[in-house]
């Protein structure tokens, strides 16, 4: 059986900026040391949370390295190392495991897309080129590409292919995935709406957003799921259905970034070309985060 990398929940962590966009490195330290001492299982540097598409080559590394010195192998540092290049995605990797990342979630090629058999020559091509373990990213609604099945199936053959972010949606075809790939390829939720039901599959977690604000309570959906107690994990599931909904309310980070300022976090804007949310969006986001008494009441 392949060594697993976590158990429970792992923070897509968000890059915080300066008000003039550059990274907030003392605030990412911040950061990392909040969300362990929270609970939160692993975290995810550098992913689509963090704003990877436009972090310069240099920054993107130093980000991993701050996290991962932060860190200090009390939890694991997962990297956000896909591409639609593959050859500089094993470039990528390679140095970010030099930072001190513990292993790569990988995302789906992107606007070029591949086929199934591009998929899996793609991610074989890289998994035979670095030493540490793979998680695969599979988010159709952003890169156009979904992993069916029966590519997972051949995938999980690979010895540092260890693992899944689900987040197509599409419940019935990650069942077909566990079915097909057993305890060859564990299966992470890649949505905080679907925590509960994917760990109903045989999902072992999530790699969340809403962890960026709430790590303990996510932390713990997973962890009483786990521990058999599911109709708690379900009502805590549902309890943060309408924060969900609206932290997903425009382009992630957008919202999430939105509520930790708003909460103090102080952890700056997106860059360009993501964009403030407009005034009615805010308004919800600020009713959903009053109702669960994490924003004072004015």
């Amino acid at each position: 059986m392949k060594t697993k990398i976590f158990k429970g929940a792992a923070t897509a962590l968000i890059t915080p900026m300066n008000q003039d966009g550059s990274v907030n490195y003392s605030r990412l330290e911040t950061l990392v040391n909040n969300q362990i001492e929270s609970g939160i299982d692993s975290l995810v540097i550098c992913g689509t949370t963090g704003e990877k598409s436009t972090l310069r080559y240099d920054e993107h590394l130093k980000v991993i390295e701050v996290a991962a010195k932060s860190a200090n192998k009390r939890i694991p540092i997962i990297a956000g190392t896909g591409s639609n290049d593959t050859v500089y995605s094993v470039e990528l990797c390679n140095d970010a495991e030099k930072m001190g990342a513990d292993a790569f979630l990988m995302v789906t090629p992107y606007y070029n897309k591949t086929s199934q058999a591009g998929l899996i020559a793609h991610y074989n091509y890289i998994a035979d080129r670095v030493k540490k373990p793979i998680i695969l990213y599979n988010v159709p609604s952003r890169t156009g590409v979904d992993i069916e099945p029966e590519t997972y199936k051949e995938l999980s053959k690979h010895p540092n292919i260890i693992a899944t972010k689900e987040a197509s949606g599409n419940i019935s075809k990650i069942a077909k995935t566990k079915y097909l790939c057993g305890d060859d390829l564990d299966i992470y939720s890649g949505n905080d709406d679907q925590i509960v039901p994917i760990l109903s599959l045989g999902g072992i977690g999530v790699i969340s957003v809403l962890s960026n604000i709430l790590p303990l309570e996510t932390h713990n959906i997973c962890a009483e799921y786990l521990k058999g107690n599911t109709k708690k994990a379900s009502e805590m599931q549902i309890k943060y259905t309408g924060l969900i909904n609206a932290l997903f309310s425009d382009v992630n980070p957008v919202p999430i970034k939105t509520a930790m300022n708003l909460l103090g976090y102080d952890v700056g804007p997106c860059r360009l070309p993501l964009y403030q949310m407009d005034k009615t969006k805010i308004e919800k986001l600020k009713q959903m985060l009053k109702e669960l008494k994490l924003l004072d009441v004015k």
